[in-house]
């Protein structure tokens, strides 16, 4: 990966950012947060991890209120970026922070005893 490509992915992930806490006006889009773009590298195509933390299960009406404001936003990208070509954005759900809170919970609930030193026992091999 180029560093520009890592520059404009970074670049896309805080203007939508930006975009979604102050300028789109819809509902379904509140508390959600761009956790992730990744760019092809010809940077016409971007693949955007979007995350409303504990709340996995509005899933389904966050990315349609993406899909309504898509053009919006990519207009708005375009405009901030100034690149050749605004890229189409795709946008998923991210699905890590719930994983990982899951993992965090299930290494919690498990009962590891405390490690115990090796004791010697005066033998010398």
């Amino acid at each position: 990966m180029s560093i520009r490509q890592q520059r404009v992915e970074g670049r896309i992930r805080v203007i939508l950012g930006e975009l979604l806490l102050r300028e789109v006006r819809d509902p379904r889009l509140q508390n959600v947060t761009v956790t992730d773009v990744t760019l092809d590298p010809e940077l016409l195509y971007a693949d955007v991890y979007v995350n409303a933390l504990g709340e996995e299960e509005r899933a389904p009406e966050v990315l349609a209120g993406l899909a309504r404001a898509n053009g919006f936003l990519r207009r708005q990208v375009g405009r901030r970026l100034r690149l050749r070509a605004t890229p189409e954005l795709h946008f998923h759900w991210d699905v890590l922070p719930e994983e990982g809170a899951r993992m965090d919970d299930l290494i919690s609930s498990l009962d590891i005893p405390p490690e115990v030193p090796d004791v010697e026992d005066g033998t010398h091999d």
